[in-house]
């Protein structure tokens, strides 16, 4: 079962200014409709539906009018009011598709007067100066050309300057564009209009082409001509400037190609021009002058690999294929952009440029299809299977057929699919199940290991060619082998497809051999026996997703096969009832028959009646001491294919059942689907009362008699209600104090399903109504949920408490909701940190109530009796902000006090509490809707500074070398010694004397700083407080640091909720913005130097938390100044490692501390589609850093490594990482062999994020799996500078023999190079293309292990 929102579809309504409205008036008549009057009331219409309905009437009403009526002014004003409205539509509004697709069914008498009216509006439109109003313009253009006969005359009638205002548009746009270089918001609004010019343009060429033919071939100096070269010239120019988006260079190379083909002359030689263009052997001496003039950047002997790429591009989509109408030149040219595409693989490894090369290969292989039906025979030859240049294209699917991108691996599939279609064509005539080349490429395929995922999709369309039978005849075993690896996820949807596929063909290859249905047995054995097998038998990863992906596709291929598992498997359920570790036959059976009700091949009610299962059997299973049996069985009940199924009684029955026993799984997962499960069920149960309400409404008293032996709908809904309220008596009865983890995770959440399910909207029937099942004791039951100790918990139950907020409140009186405030301030300075998280959920939730003002804040914070008067603020608003300067006030004499003593901060009122508390309250603030917008500016502002001021108290500590030792439990003399240098370093103004002894504080009394600097021997404190009936409070090192870094964390995590939220001025002037652009600097310098100084992992990895909240505001702001701040802090970074200055504070252990996060955050705020320029600059600047040439520079060596590690592992970055990682694993390699340790430290763990990067995370524990390899063809091809330096390095490492001696130097690079090479295999797929060997290796590596 599916559960679909149903979409509501917004249509826009027009608005007619009222001198429009004038005119319709004046014409339109009160005793009968004419057209003005329809057109008036459609225009007094406030919604879009409605205004389609009533514009549909205008045509027909206009064929009904007199064919004279063509003179009548009447009709001009109503035509000119339509071209007006046509024209101001958005081009997303449906309304102005509507409009189009009826005038296109205008009467002929009116047409020429509509084409004048539009003619009138369009000239107006290209008046247009504005160029961040070109888009309107040329959106309006484009659906003029689209299927619009009287657009498209409009545009006919103004070519000429349709035209001009395209090449001005083209000019001004890029113009625009190189002026607000470095404002990405802008760029990429101008990006996108400058692609919609182009393609404006082209659609212009195309469709109106006999517009261009008059003037354009005989008259060079005619207006047309001049255009034509102008957008010649700048399609041109994008093609050619790498800084504009990939789209716009690939719409710019059809463009190229498309305006070149409407200018040549003759058309015969275009192919040739375009095969010099590509091949850089241009001659300008046979190239027209307008050519060579506009497109001269073209005619280089090496063009940019891009460039060449696009330009492919552009010949295979704007030239013509069929028929062979281009003749010898056509066929040379589509074999010279083959082998073009075929040089820039190896070339283009950016994911992008990748993504574009598979994507053309695949376009190539269609235009191929298309030229060899009506091809010459050399042609057929050239394209045949058995030809070099198949043979090449087999390479690159072999290398990409498991590349990292989704899009290189499905276009590979549909690249080789192409191509088999090819061979196909070049053998018409002879038998294709017999052909060698079909032949040789399925036992190449099979012998393959089956963890390679491109060998499913290139078996699965061989299949198509030759037959699953002929596949079966080579090996029998295949559908066992296929379902065998079906254990691991990876690899489960591919092995399905082919499963699919091949049972599919092998179904369709019988019904055709055989007459009768005699083959059904021998295709069960086949294809059903051995799943059944396994769903008994087999492990719990292969059977949940052989029953996730392939037992699906079988019962749809074969929904009769069904009737064959119930009978095989209950044949056998009672004996096999499964265990813990299998399912039996009986958890076999709950699946299949789950599975196929869910995808509607049987219904529950039949087969129990019929007896095929009984209710005691689906019970066994409800309670069955396998988990995923459980499921099953809930799933049977729970799923069904329509959503408006009827649940009968039964179900509800097993339902009441499955929960009193399955509330408490342990296994996370379980929990989840039984959550989910159930929530389908409560959709079901609310659907289907809506189905039911309206059958009772519909239904006569007739109808009522003859059906009183069925179900009554009313009865059916009583048992839903109570049905419904048992469940939620169970789940509140679970929910008793002391109650496990897990019982009260599943009761919330499923609690919370049903809050959220039966608040159904306006206008249905709600059956179910959970707030009446309220009461205080339940609300009491809820808010206790907040004192655990899963964060989970506490979430789900305010979640709940939030949707019965109104009913929860009502049942609490004012005594019991100052008691939870004051437990609310209490808890949010315990020294437990749990405590502060129930704190907020506590306040988050009371900040709800409209009464808390006067019940629990009056006494703490001054009450302001304006926002009593004023009625606009809402409750949230005034309570919060009241919430938060109690918070902000306690937390300020907090800071005073610890600045005296952080001994006495840690073990008393720790701060980061409040400061948790705050950015609680904040985040669930309606930011863009505040009333008290001044007082909110004033509270940011004090958020800020007491940020500061705390960081100051606790940063000595996280931003010493020793964080975790601050405090040395030692009390003899020589350690205090040794340690007194550390005394300056973390807190000067701090006068207690804590290196002597350890600190013992006295709670619930004050006690002077004085007293605790007594230089008293420890043993007489200790003794003199045991005596007294005190509590006393033993403070170590590490209750200091917890207190500290966890405050370091709450304040990184509240600056970067400030920077996040809160909306951010363009200006300094003040404006509606609470937050000021000098203040998001001091909070980026902030960031940075405690990023950049902290020690202590746990506080640099949650200012990074904090930072890049704020780098990612920083990258959408429309101040320049903050936009650039990323930029710079990435080019102070880098400098101040590049510079080895030895005063530099940078941490040059710990893995550098938090550098490797300040570059990580500061190159996230780049956007997805950008031209990570950052990225590339960042690299620059450290690869050569990595790998130095000198070793004077050790630390920046350490740190550019470190660095380097941390992008490597970033999967943020994806695939724009990728480029680098040949220099990343060189730099690796050499550092190994550096005589400073930290290098080789270093060095050794940005080798294994490598590692990882490059053959995934490996999750088994098989050393000679084949999962985490690759061949040796697909490694060097990804990485072709890696052959050189491997094969180098691996000659240096057997250059250290000595042979006469006999011994054996171990070279340091030796155990890296062996790591690489070791996860290197053959493939039986290389052929004789490959120049990337692994055999030039295999010499050294003998001759090294010679001497073992």
């Amino acid at each position: 079962m599916v559960l679909k929102k149903k979409k509501e579809v917004q249509v826009d309504a027009f608005l007619l200014d009222h001198q429009k409205l004038e005119k319709l008036q004046r014409f339109s008549k009160a005793e009968e409709q004419n057209l003005a009057s329809l057109l008036l009331h459609c225009a007094q219409l406030s919604n879009g539906i409605q205004q389609i309905q009533c514009i549909k009437q205008i045509i027909p009403l206009m064929k009904k009018m007199d064919p004279n009526s063509a003179c009548d002014p009447m009709v001009k004003t109503c035509l000119d009011i339509l071209g007006e409205t046509y024209f101001s539509l958005s081009i997303k509004n449906p309304l102005k598709k509507v409009l189009a697709s009826l005038l296109n069914g205008l009467p002929e008498q009116f047409m020429t007067l509509a084409v004048q009216s539009f003619v009138c509006c369009l000239r107006e439109e290209l008046k247009t100066t504005d160029i961040y109003l070109y888009r309107k313009v040329l959106d309006n253009l484009a659906s003029c050309m689209e299927d619009f006969s009287l657009g498209r005359a409009s545009i006919k009638n103004l070519f000429e300057e349709v035209l001009q205002f395209l090449v001005k548009s083209l000019l001004d746009i890029q113009e625009e564009n190189r002026k607000n270089h470095g404002n990405r918001i802008v760029q990429t609004q101008l990006m996108h209009d400058l692609l919609v010019a182009i393609k404006v343009s082209m659609m212009l060429v195309q469709k109106l082409q006999e517009n261009i033919q008059g003037s354009l071939w005989k008259h060079h100096e005619s207006f047309v001509w001049q255009s034509m070269c102008s957008l010649l010239k700048s399609s041109t120019d994008f093609l050619m400037d790498a800084t504009l988006l990939q789209t716009v260079q690939t719409t710019s190379g059809l463009a190229v190609i498309l305006f070149t083909k409407a200018m040549y002359e003759p058309v015969e030689g275009l192919p040739s021009l375009v095969s010099d263009l590509l091949l850089g052997s241009v001659k300008h001496t046979d190239v027209p002058a307008w050519f060579v003039s506009n497109c001269g950047t073209l005619c280089m002997e090496e063009l940019p690999d891009s460039v060449l790429l696009f330009l492919c591009h552009g010949a295979l989509a704007m030239l013509e294929w069929k028929n062979g109408s281009m003749g010898e030149n056509g066929e040379k040219l589509l074999l010279d952009i083959a082998s073009v595409l075929l040089s820039l693989s190896s070339e283009l490894k950016e994911s992008s440029m990748a993504a574009s090369l598979s994507r053309i290969l695949a376009i190539w292989t269609n235009s191929a299809l298309a030229a060899l039906i009506s091809g010459s025979p050399n042609l057929k030859i050239k394209l045949n299977g058995n030809s070099d240049l198949i043979g090449k294209l087999l390479e690159y699917i072999y290398t990409h057929w498991e590349h990292p991108l989704d899009a290189v691996r499905h276009q590979t599939k549909l690249i080789f699919k192409n191509l088999l279609q090819i061979h196909r064509t070049t053998i018409t005539g002879s038998n294709e199940k017999s052909d060698p080349f079909f032949a040789r490429l399925v036992k190449r395929l099979l012998s393959l290991e089956w963890h390679v995922k491109g060998k499913y999709g290139c078996l699965g369309c061989l299949v198509e060619c030759v037959g699953t039978e002929n596949i079966l005849q080579l090996d029998r075993t295949i559908p066992v082998q296929i379902l065998d690896v079906m254990s691991d996820q990876s690899l489960a949807p591919y092995a399905s497809d082919l499963l699919e596929t091949m049972f599919t063909n092998h179904k369709a290859h019988f019904t055709l051999s055989f007459q009768e249905s005699t083959w059904i047995d021998q295709w069960h054995d086949i294809w059903v026996s051995p799943l059944l097998v396994i769903l008994c038998e087999g492990n719990h990863d292969q059977t949940t997703y052989i029953i996730d992906y392939y037992l699906p596709k079988l019962l749809k291929c074969s929904p009769d096969s069904l009737g064959y598992m119930i009978r095989i498997l209950q044949a056998s359920a009672d004996a096999n009832l499964g265990s813990c570790s299998a399912r039996g036959a009986l958890g076999a059976l709950m699946a299949c028959l789950r599975t196929a009700r869910a995808h509607g091949h049987l219904e529950l009610s039949n087969i129990m009646s019929n007896g095929l299962i009984s209710t005691e059997c689906i019970k066994q299973g409800l309670v069955h001491q396998h988990n995923q049996v459980c499921i099953d069985a809930l799933g049977l009940l729970c799923e069904t294919h329509r959503s408006t199924e009827i649940v009968s009684m039964e179900e509800m029955q097993l339902i009441q059942f499955f929960m009193m026993y399955n509330l408490n799984s342990q296994s996370p997962s379980v929990r989840q689907q039984i959550c989910s499960l159930l929530r389908k069920l409560f959709c079901r149960i609310q659907e289907s009362s809506q189905v039911l309400y309206k059958l009772e409404q519909n239904k006569t008293k007739e109808e009522l008699l003859e059906n009183s032996t069925k179900r009554h709908p009313l009865g059916i809904l009583q048992q839903y209600k109570e049905f419904m309220s048992s469940v939620c008596d169970r789940l509140f009865e679970a929910l008793f104090p002391g109650s496990s983890h897990p019982t009260r995770f599943s009761s919330l959440t499923i609690l919370g399903s049903v809050a959220e399910i039966f608040s159904v909207p306006e206008g249905q029937v709600r059956i179910f109504h959970l707030d009446q099942e309220i009461d205080s004791t339940r609300v009491q039951t809820l808010i206790q949920c907040f004192a655990s100790t899963f964060e989970e918990v506490k979430a789900l139950a305010f979640k709940l408490l939030m949707k019965l907020r109104d009913v929860a409140f009502k049942l609490q009186d004012s005594e019991n909701l100052g008691l939870l405030f004051q437990a609310a301030v209490d808890l949010s300075t315990s020294t437990k940190p749990y405590d502060c998280v129930t704190a907020s959920y506590l306040l988050n939730f009371l900040v709800h109530h409209k009464g808390l003002q006067h019940i629990c804040l009056e006494q703490w914070v001054e009450h302001n009796a304006e926002m009593d008067e004023n009625t606009s603020v809402s409750t949230v608003e005034v309570n919060t902000l009241a919430v938060i300067k109690l918070l902000l006030a306690n937390v300020e004499e907090e800071i005073f006090r610890a600045r005296k003593s952080l001994l006495q901060a840690a073990a008393s009122f720790p701060m980061y509490g409040r400061v948790h508390c705050i950015t609680g309250a904040l985040q669930q603030l309606p930011f863009n809707n505040l009333a008290l917008v001044a007082e909110w500016k004033e509270m940011v502002a004090r958020l800020i500074l007491m940020s500061y001021r705390l960081s100051a108290v606790v940063s000595p500590v996280v931003q010493s070398s020793s964080p975790e030792g601050l405090i040395p439990m030692d009390s003899d003399s020589e350690s205090a010694g040794r340690l007194q240098m550390i005394l300056h370093e973390i807190q000067p103004q701090d006068t207690n004397d804590y290196f002597m002894q350890a600190k013992i504080l006295k709670e619930h009394c004050k006690v002077q700083s004085e007293k605790l600097a007594d230089c008293r021997p420890m043993e007489s404190i200790s003794t003199e407080i045991r005596g007294e009936e005190r509590q006393t409070c033993d403070v170590t090192a590490q209750m200091v640091l917890v207190c500290c870094w966890r405050s370091m964390k709450e304040v990184s995590l509240l600056l970067g909720t400030l920077c996040k939220l809160l909306p951010s001025q363009a200006t300094s002037e003040p404006s509606d913005g609470l937050i000021t652009v000098e203040q998001v600097k001091n909070i980026g310098d902030y960031f940075k130097h405690h990023l950049l100084q902290s020690r202590h992992r746990g506080a640099f990895e949650l200012a990074y938390a904090g930072f890049v909240q704020l780098t990612e505001m920083l990258s959408r702001c429309d101040s320049e100044s903050l936009r650039k701040m990323p930029e710079q802090w990435l080019s102070y970074v880098l400098e101040e490692i590049k510079s080895c200055d030895p005063s530099s504070t940078l941490c040059a252990t710990r893995r550098s501390a938090g550098i490797p996060f300040y570059i990580q955050a500061l190159l996230a705020s780049e956007p997805k589609k950008s031209k990570t320029d950052l990225l590339k600059m960042t690299m620059k600047e450290l690869i050569p850093l990595a790998a130095p040439l000198n070793e004077s520079s050790v630390i920046p060596q350490v740190h550019a490594l470190n660095i380097l590690r941390a992008l490597f592992r970033d999967t943020r970055l994806g695939e724009n990482i990728m480029p680098y990682v040949a220099d990343g694993i060189q730099a690796a390699v050499l550092g190994f062999m550096s005589p400073v340790w930290a290098v080789r430290n270093s060095s050794t763990l940005l080798f294994s994020a490598l590692i990882t990067r490059i053959f995934g995370v490996k999750r088994g524990k098989d050393e000679n799996s084949k999962k985490n390899r690759m061949t040796g063809r697909e490694f060097f091809s990804w990485f072709p500078s890696l052959y050189p330096f491997l094969l180098k390095q691996l000659e240096a490492v057997t250059n250290t023999l000595n042979s006469e001696a006999e011994e054996l130097k171990i070279h340091p690079s030796l155990f890296l190079l062996l790591l690489i090479l070791g996860r290197l295999y053959p493939s039986p797929m290389d052929g004789t293309y490959s120049a990337l060997s692994m055999a030039p290796f295999v010499p050294f590596i003998i001759r090294y292990f010679f001497f073992f």
